[in-house]
């Protein structure tokens, strides 16, 4: 690998990923939300759309930033990662394309519908254990017993970078944008558009969004070291999985950058899931809606401001989906 080793990554590095990966990924639109704005006061409710995305989340950007600038000797000894589900469905993804053998290591607690996915892009699956942090153990052993090129999910330059691009789409679209809403698990997402964002216009505001049932990042932020926090059951599983003990990028960018921090509950969640069926029929998972979720629990002023938050994917089991929907037609 040639760039971006041991450094945190910058402006001109998300502008160098958005060329190595144009041909891969997807410029998602952003989407005006006009009823909401009006509802809120607020001057325009963008969505960026990383729904949209060949494989239905925004993590195909990170993935592809890292396996593309691997050397073809890398390359030969196949890639390895840990995930949830997106950046594992990612990961494989890239790596069928490239000719790269893969191997994505699940815990106990994904849905299996997610494995099976992972499976059908091609990638060798490995469950074992009951949380993200045991996934990431046997992630360990099984790259060391190999000799594959890992693939992290977000605590690495290349991957912040690649997901950075992002904000370089939002922000060449709406320059005027105030405020920029973002999702906070392992932090990959929030340091890469953060670090744009604020480079680009300093004034704009960060906000992150953490899940109740599990915010392991912004426990970290206010602990100041990387925390290890129990995973609970949340319908945004994308969020879960702690920052990794050794942590070296995420948690210093998003306490550099993040200007403030919300806390997203379940019904919240259900709420945001609901209103983007009902309004755009956008089909979009519990992890990707939060930014809507506290928008509409009226979680923060946007009255008079331009407000873009990202729906990162679209990975929701059909049933729960349903379910989701039923009962809140129920209720109303």
């Amino acid at each position: 690998m040639s760039v971006l080793m041991n450094q945190i990554p910058t402006l001109h590095d998300a502008y160098c990923a958005h060329d190595r990966i144009k041909h891969i990924i997807k410029n998602t639109p952003l989407l005006m939300d006009s009823d909401l704005a009006k509802i809120t006061g607020a001057k325009s409710i963008h969505y960026k759309l990383e729904c949209l995305q060949e494989t239905g989340a925004f993590k195909v950007r990170g993935a592809a930033n890292k396996i593309l600038s691997l050397s073809s000797q890398e390359k030969l000894k196949g890639v390895i990662t840990f995930s949830t589900g997106n950046h594992g469905k990612a990961v494989a993804y890239v790596a069928a394309h490239q000719g790269v053998k893969a191997v994505v290591c699940l815990s106990e607690h994904v849905p299996s519908y997610r494995a099976k996915i992972i499976e059908n892009l091609g990638a060798q699956v490995s469950i074992k254990g009951k949380s993200q942090d045991e996934a990431e153990k046997n992630y360990y052993q099984i790259m060391a017993s190999k000799g594959m090129i890992p693939v992290v999910p977000f605590d690495d330059p290349l991957i912040i970078a690649g997901q950075g691009t992002i904000a370089l789409e939002i922000l060449e679209k709406l320059p005027s944008t105030d405020v920029l809403m973002v999702q906070l698990s392992g932090g990959g997402l929030m340091a890469g558009i953060a670090m744009v964002a604020k480079a680009i216009n300093p004034d704009i505001q960060i906000i992150g969004l953490s899940i109740k049932e599990s915010p392991a990042l912004l426990e970290s932020v206010k602990a100041g070291v990387p925390v290890e926090i129990e995973e609970k059951d949340t319908i945004a599983g994308s969020l879960l999985g702690g920052i990794g003990v050794d942590n070296q990028y995420t948690l210093q960018m998003v306490k550099k950058f993040v200007d403030k921090h919300l806390v997203i509950s379940e019904d919240e969640i259900k709420d945001g899931i609901c209103y983007l069926f009902e309004k755009h029929r956008l089909i979009v998972e519990g992890a990707g809606v939060v930014g809507v979720s506290a928008i509409l629990a009226n979680k923060i002023d946007v009255k008079g401001k331009n407000v873009v938050t990202v729906l990162t994917g679209s990975s929701i089991n059909s049933d729960e989906y349903i379910s989701i929907i039923q009962n809140k037609l129920e209720k109303s």
